[in-house]
Order: C-alpha cells, then structure tokens, then sequence
C-alpha cells in the first residue's frame, strides 16, 4: 500500500512539470542577467554577442525557450550556443523592420535558483558608419519595458578609428587595450539615448555656395553678403570667391562679410567655394569682447527676454543644461510647417504653442531663457549633415539650411554649440556634453536674431535654384595663407614727413590669425600693430610715417615692413633729403650774410640789384649765341 501511494505521488509530480511547467515564462518567474559586447572590426563591421544567464525564481518552473527582439536591427550570421559552445536550435522571424529570435532550449533545466547560460550572436553592418572622415558608431536604446535583473554594455573600438571625438552618455569605465578602445556602460545608461560616438580628429565638408545680387539703386551701392567664418569648433577654406570683393571684413559676432560695389542696377551672381574642418573639440579662438557678451544678453524681436514667463523659466531652470533639457523635452517637432516663407514664431510664441515648433523655435526658446538668466546665448544658421530627416531634420527652407544655439562657457571662454532641436527628434541623443562633427556654421546671430543672412538666402525672381552643395571632403592640397604686402606714397614732399600707405592682404585660402605688422627703419624696430585676424580675401591697411630731418640723420635709407612671414621693402631716397638740407642750409646762409652787409651799410639795395643784375646777365651771355639777325651794324 505504501508504496502504491508513493508511485501515485511520483506520477503526479511527472504529470505537474510536464504539463504546467514548460509554459510558463512570466517575466517575475525568470531572472535574466545580460551583458551584450558590440565588437567593431576595423572594416565597420559589428559582432554583437548577448551572453545571457537565465535564473530560475521557482522550483516548479523552468523554460523551455527564449525570445530576443530586434528592431530596426539587420541581424546576419546569427549563431545561438550554450556555454561550452555547443550550438542550441532557434527560429527567426521578420516581420517589417522587426526581427524575432526564438532559441529552443533543447533540454529542461529545473528547480529554483537553476541557470542557464547561453549565447546569440549576430553581424551588423550599420552601427559603425564612416561618414567623411569620421567613423560614427550608433547603438540603439534599451526599450524601459525590457526587463532585465541585470543588463550591461560592452562597446569595442579598433585602434584604426582613431582617437575618441566624442561618445555619449559617458561611459561606467573606458580603457585603452592593445587593440583600440573598450567602454562599458550600465543598463541606466542606455535606457532613454542608446550609445552614439564618433572617432577622428576632425570632419571635412566641401562646400560650393552662389550669391545673386542687385542694385536698384540708380548711383553706386555697398552690398555686404555673409561667407561662413572661422570659429571654435571649425576652420574654413576658401578657394575660390568669385568675382574678387572689395574686402572682407569682421562683423558682429565674428561674422565674415565680404562687400562688393555695385554700380547703379547692375546685376553679379557670386561663387564661393572650398572647405571646411569641423573639430571634436573646441581650439584656441579669440575671446569675445565684454561688450560682445553683453550684446547677447539683450532683448530682441524673438528673444523676448524680459518677458515674465520667460524671466520665470530662467529663475527655475538656471544652467544651460537644465535649460537645453526643459526645451528638448517641451517642444514638439512639426513637420508640416517645413515649407517655404514660414513664419518664424519667436520664443514667447513657441513656449505658448509648444506643438509647433521647428528648429528655430528649439533655438529661439533655449535663447530667450538663457539670456534671462544671465547666460550669453546666440543663433546659429548652417548647414547639418543629416542621414535621417525625420531624427535629425532641417528646418530652415532655403537649400535646407538648419538652426541652433550656442551658449558661452565663462569657464572654458568658448562658445559651446548644442542642439535640442535633434535631442528632442531622435528620442534623447545627448547633443549637449558633446555636438556632433556634422554641423557646419554659415552665420552668427547674436547681435541680431535677423541679419546678416546665410548663403542660400541670396536669390532673384520667382524660381530660385539650388543654391547650397556640401558635400564630404578632403582638405585642400594648398592650404596655407602667404601674405601680400604693398606700398603705396600718400605724401612724399620736401621738407615735410613722408607718409606711406601698407597695404597687407590675405590672398587665401585660410584666415591669418594673431598677425604682427612690425615696421623697421634701419633694420630698427619702430612700430609695431596686431591684427587679430584677417580673413581670406581681405586686407588691412596701416600709414608708415618717415620723418624728415635736418641732414637726413632721423630719416631712415630703408623702411621695411614685415607680418605673418611676409616683407616689403623700400628706400626713402635719404640723398634726396641730404641735398634738400644742403640747399636750405645754403640759402639761409646767403639770406643772414645779405642781411647782415645791408645792416652794416657795406652794400646797399641798389647795389645788391645791380651785382645780381649783372652776375644773371653774365651767366646768361655763356649760354646766349649771337645769329646773324641779332648783330647790329656799325
């Protein structure tokens, strides 16, 4: 009987696990440790291997498969193994742009706290892109649904890729192997942003850009148009401006004008063309000036800084951070008002209609607020480098142009560039701690919310063409600026200080910056001016003074002028100013002895008049030949 009891017992437990156990897969009744490695190969190429742990939370349960989804994930060369490597049955299913992988576990693996470690791995190709010069690695988020006991990331990078330009969030732990990079990350990390990171020192843009201008004007007219300039986080070549401007000079906020004259209705249409160095990180730059500052902190048109709701904001939010995450996270996006002549709502109008906003909207808002708390802010209008519109769009119609802000970092005395315009459209990419090398500045508003204009801005008539190419490139094989230095006489008279005008221009392609013109009399150093920087196809202008001396013994016999390895030389033609003092000093002497003889009664006037008269008659009959129609008869 006892026994008969316990073989009833046995065969009920039998029936229990193999009819209730192998269906049961709730998420509480599993715990699942991961640590997932992305194993860039120097071809771009990622081997992604999720190391899995899978812990039974009950006695009675076990599981009898496991399911990973991927989304917007090629997966190739999927392999699934245990832990000794011995390959495991799975299925895949695609539906649309989602992948499921369903491993069968082939055996049952029973009682509580029991584990089960095993392996699935796959190949992707476009995680790492290289996009220029620079190679890009995106890993996608971790959904919040996903549950996880434990779950970490493990992102390997090849040596070959280049120093670190940027990654985003910050890493747990990073370190240097013999291979490249490792960074690992915590599922905390990737749960709203995933990973993005580039490598490489910089990215190169080519650019090509037309201007069309007119003058209406019936007289002679200035027309100013805007080149992109050098900042920070980039170095702009020019190869070619088309026809050659007047000058190029610096505007406010730094921005490159170059200025033509137009005569009365006349018609040019300009080319601009080169390249572009976009830096990971910011470089030695000029500082803006206290004024310049305070210039951004001012109220305009759409940055209503003064207004309450905007000063309320500014109290709360305080720090850039805080204020670039308020804006990402309140604005929504709106594709339809991408189109030609929008409106632009302004600051005040975007944080009352947070649905409508485009990347001036992001811009303005984030503008306004800082400026109401005390932090210089600005506008940025260029060019963004985008993949996907929809994560990354452009909002700015002409030639699809893009805006953003810039705050200034008093610590750092730099401009720092940051986008929450795409912080908010891709789900939560950090482009605050680090902007990526895609966005290529054209203008600076900081002074002005309007002016000056980007290129692509510049059109005439009712159907304007295209007017903007960027492009991936390669830096230009001349690239280095040589100096034109010229002379040209103001005043070169006698007896008076000459006075020369030094012509120094920048033939391109590259901006001259931290520029001495030193001038040299005698190889002496007399004078000596700095030009903070002289944009390609500009030129700067400065007056050498040579003085004049008794004798020549001030005056120089050769000036020189020297500036960022260039000289000019010229000889003040110093015998010419010794013969001017010789006959000075000669005729004053004949004046004092006359005077003098006159005052002592030794020679009268009429005298004087007499020996001059003869002595001029004598000097002349040397030179004076009688012809026969001059002789007189006896």
């Amino acid at each position: 009987m006892k026994l008969v009891r316990l073989f009833i017992i046995f065969l009920l437990s039998i029936i229990f696990f193999a009819f209730v156990s192998p269906r049961v897969k709730a998420e509480n009744e599993f715990s699942v440790d991961a640590t997932v490695t992305y194993d860039v190969q120097d071809s771009g190429k990622t081997v992604v291997s999720h190391s899995l742990v899978l812990e039974n939370n009950f006695s009675t349960l076990y599981a009898t498969n496991y399911s990973l989804g991927l989304e917007n994930i090629d997966a190739q060369n999927i392999k699934v193994a245990d832990s000794g490597g011995k390959p495991i049955p799975f299925d895949v299913q695609n539906n649309g742009s989602s992948t499921k992988i369903t491993v069968n576990f082939p055996d049952a693996v029973v009682g509580k706290n029991s584990q089960r470690r095993f392996s699935i791995s796959y190949d992707n190709g476009s995680f790492a892109v290289r996009t220029g010069e620079i190679w890009e690695v995106s890993i996608p988020r971790l959904g919040e649904q996903t549950s996880f006991r434990s779950y970490q990331i493990l992102l390997k990078i090849p040596s070959s890729f280049g120093l670190e330009a940027y990654i985003s969030p910050q890493p747990k732990d990073s370190q240097i192997t013999d291979k490249g990079y490792a960074y690992s990350f915590n599922r905390s990390d990737i749960i709203q942003t995933g990973i993005s990171a580039g490598f490489g020192q910089f990215q190169i843009f080519s650019y090509s850009l037309s201007y069309h201008l007119e003058n209406p004007l019936g007289k002679s007219a200035k027309v100013q148009i805007a080149i992109p300039p050098d900042t920070a986080f980039q170095k702009v070549y020019i190869q070619k401006l088309d026809p050659k401007p007047a000058n190029v000079i610096i505007g406010p906020d730094g921005n490159w004008l170059a200025e033509y004259v137009l005569t009365p209705r006349q018609r040019v249409d300009v080319s601009v063309s080169g390249s572009v160095q976009i830096f990971a990180s910011f470089r030695t730059f000029p500082k803006p000036t206290d004024r310049e500052l305070s210039d951004n902190l001012r109220e305009t048109e759409f940055w209503q800084v003064n207004d309450p709701q905007i000063k309320s904001l500014a109290a709360e939010l305080k720090t850039p951070r805080a204020i670039y995450e308020y804006v990402a996270s309140l604005l929504k996006y709106d594709f339809d008002r991408v189109k030609p002549n929008v409106q632009r709502m302004g600051a005040l109008s975007a944080l009352q209609n947070p649905s409508q906003a485009i990347c001036m909207e992001f811009t303005d808002l984030f503008i306004a607020i800082a400026r109401a708390a005390g932090i210089p802010a600005r506008e940025i209008n260029g060019y963004a480098y985008t993949e996907n519109p929809e994560l990354q769009p452009l909002s700015l119609v002409a030639d699809v142009l893009h805006a953003w802000p810039e705050y200034y970092d008093k610590d750092k005395g730099v401009w720092i560039p940051i986008d929450p315009t795409w912080a908010s459209t891709s789900g939560g990419i950090n482009y605050f701690d680090k902007l990526d090398l895609r966005h290529f500045a054209f203008v600076i508003h900081g002074e002005s919310s309007i002016t000056p204009y980007p290129p692509g801005s510049y059109k005439l008539g009712s159907n304007p063409q295209k007017d903007v190419y960027v492009s991936f490139g390669k830096l230009p094989e001349e690239r280095i600026s040589n100096l034109h230095i010229s002379f040209a006489p103001v005043r070169v008279l006698p007896f008076l200080n000459s006075i020369y005008s030094v012509r120094i221009e920048n033939p391109g392609p590259q901006a001259m910056h931290d520029v001495y013109s030193t001038t040299y009399f005698d190889n002496k150093e007399v004078n000596r001016n700095y030009i903070e920087v002289i944009p390609p196809y500009s030129n700067y202008k400065i007056d050498v003074t040579v003085p004049f001396s008794v004798l020549g013994k001030g005056s120089p016999d050769i000036v020189e002028v020297k500036a960022g390895g260039s000289s000019i030389s010229i000889e003040t033609n110093k015998t010419q100013v010794i013969t001017y003092s010789l006959l000075t000093i000669s005729a004053l002497l004949i004046l004092v002895m006359t005077a003098v003889l006159i005052k002592l009664r030794k020679v009268t006037f009429g005298r004087l008049f007499a020996t001059i008269a003869s002595t001029s008659q004598k000097i002349s009959g040397k030179f004076f030949k009688k012809t026969p129609e001059n002789k007189t008869n006896p």
